[in-house]
């Protein structure tokens, strides 16, 4: 009798289960609270909030002890109790961040890709170009991870990555490759972009302003290191490509491929994809254009969550209306909304994540300083460990808590605002460069958001790609360890050429 095979748990009991690490945590760690002070990084004309670290003290009761709250099973009138995490997850924040806002564009992406994707131009677009490209289509995939890693280190992309995964993932099956490979040229080239940017508005340009580092000091050591991790992400997944290119089975997302892209195969005996026509053209000119609209709003205006919402359903809007004028796929007006509908109904696992994700956050008390929180009590527990370390050890381990600490926090500049205040003072009490213990903030929290199930970025590709969470990280981990070991030699020779 064989033994039944391990299934991997699917991601909303991995977080249920984190969630419940983190109210049993509320029984056993006292909470705390610091006080704040605003920081204007005046170079980006921004002002944060973030906290004093000589502030912190414990919330005490009336007989002077330790406050341990210990989360309630279930909390009435808008309260956080264990039972509440999703719907108040799903509801915290505003449209300008997690969790209504990210929410909101996951599934604002997914409608407006629904509608592009009804048209059939991607479909006709990709046998065209595997038509044009038979034997060279492999050049793309080392120049779409350099522009997407560019993308990330010069402004921060990152959550429009799941809109051109949309695009790229169905390329890459339909060339012979597989899903992977198209979530690694787009969302995994972003974030190793992100993680080593110098120039990175979201990152590395707040995180130096509350650090009270010049902004955008530093660039030449980062450049280097962008450089070096981006050919390396290269070289990685293009020996991945062409493994898989020669096996197809190998992959661990050949039936899930199977089952909704198009191999080549597949795709070019589908009677159901037209050829490429006048109409076709136009969509993917508007894509086109609509690309090139985001890029400039991002860089030149600082476009974010609402705004980029907007550019893509708008991109999506016009695709339909070509759709319907020119017959595409026999498209009508109401096939514009019903596709629509289809392409929130495929994202809606992925933004059920993020509210989930946002739960373990309130289950442990939330991030405001000023609240008394176990998160509070963390980061000084954490902050006082780093400080009684050698110089190195003490800038390895800031790289090593802010690679853990993102499972918690993945929003960057969040993240810095909360952190940053903390480490910059404890890296002049251990002796080495406020600089240092920026690029460990970078290093930690761009690498690991390619596998923490809290990324919405990430879960957002995932669901493109229809993949699993638990799939995916059979194939990252290797590649996560990578990283993570260059990452460590790269905060100790910052240390030993005193990076400034």
């Amino acid at each position: 009798m064989s033994k039944p095979k391990f299934k991997a748990p699917d991601t909303y009991v991995i977080i249920f289960f984190v969630v419940l690490a983190a109210a049993l945590l509320t029984f056993i760690i006292p909470t705390g609270t610091f006080e704040t002070r605003e920081v204007t990084v005046e170079e980006l004309d921004d002002t944060r909030t973030v906290v004093d670290p000589e502030s912190f003290e414990y919330v005490l009761d009336e007989d002077g002890n330790k406050v341990r709250e210990g989360i309630s099973i279930f909390e009435p009138f808008g309260g956080v109790g264990f039972l509440n995490y999703v719907f108040e997850g799903l509801v915290t924040g505003s449209k300008w961040g997690a969790a209504v806002g990210i929410v909101a564009f996951i599934l604002v992406i997914g409608g407006s890709f629904g509608i592009i994707l009804r048209t059939g131009a991607v479909n006709a677009g990709i046998l065209a170009t595997i038509k044009r490209t038979k034997g060279r289509e492999v050049l793309i995939i080392p120049v779409m991870f350099f522009l997407f890693s560019l993308g990330g280190a010069i402004f921060g992309m990152s959550e429009e990555a799941m809109a051109f995964a949309m695009i790229v993932i169905p390329i890459m099956v339909a060339m012979g490759y597989d899903s992977i490979v198209g979530i690694c040229i787009t969302y995994v080239a972003t974030q190793i972009g992100f993680a080593t940017s110098w120039m990175n508005p979201f990152g590395v340009a707040i995180a130096q302003g509350v650090a009270e580092v010049p902004v955008y000091s530093g660039a030449g050591f980062r450049m280097v290191l962008w450089a070096i991790f981006t050919t390396v992400g290269i070289a990685y997944v293009y020996s991945y490509a062409k493994k898989i290119k020669a096996d197809p089975r190998s992959s661990l997302a050949y039936k899930t491929d199977q089952l909704h892209h198009k191999s080549p195969e597949s795709a070019e005996g589908d009677q159901n994809i037209e050829e490429f026509k006048l109409g076709h053209g136009l969509v993917l000119l508007t894509m086109a254009a609509g690309i090139v609209w985001i890029i400039w709003g991002v860089v030149k205006h600082a476009y974010y969550i609402p705004e980029l919402a907007t550019q893509f359903f708008t991109m999506g809007l016009i695709c339909g209306i070509i759709g319907v004028i020119f017959k595409l796929n026999d498209m009508g007006v109401n096939d514009i909304a019903q596709s629509f509908r289809v392409g929130v109904q495929d994202l809606v696992g992925a933004a059920m994540v993020v509210g989930m994700a946002q739960g373990i956050i309130l289950v442990l008390g939330g991030t405001d300083p000023e609240s008394g929180t176990v998160l509070n009590t963390m980061l000084n527990w954490v902050g006082g460990t780093i400080g009684a370390l050698p110089a190195t050890l003490s800038a390895w381990f800031m790289y090593v808590f802010q690679s853990v600490f993102n499972f918690f926090v993945v929003s960057g500049s969040g993240q810095a605002a909360l952190v940053m205040p903390l480490m910059a003072p404890l890296a002049d009490l251990v002796g080495v460069s406020r600089q240092v213990a920026v690029l460990a903030y970078q290093l930690g929290d761009g690498f690991t958001n390619m596998i923490v199930p809290t990324s919405a970025s990430l879960m957002g590709v995932l669901a493109v790609a229809r993949l699993d969470w638990s799939k995916w990280v059979k194939f990252i981990i290797k590649f996560q360890i990578l990283l993570f070991i260059m990452g460590s030699i790269s905060i100790i020779a910052a240390v030993i050429l005193g990076l400034q």
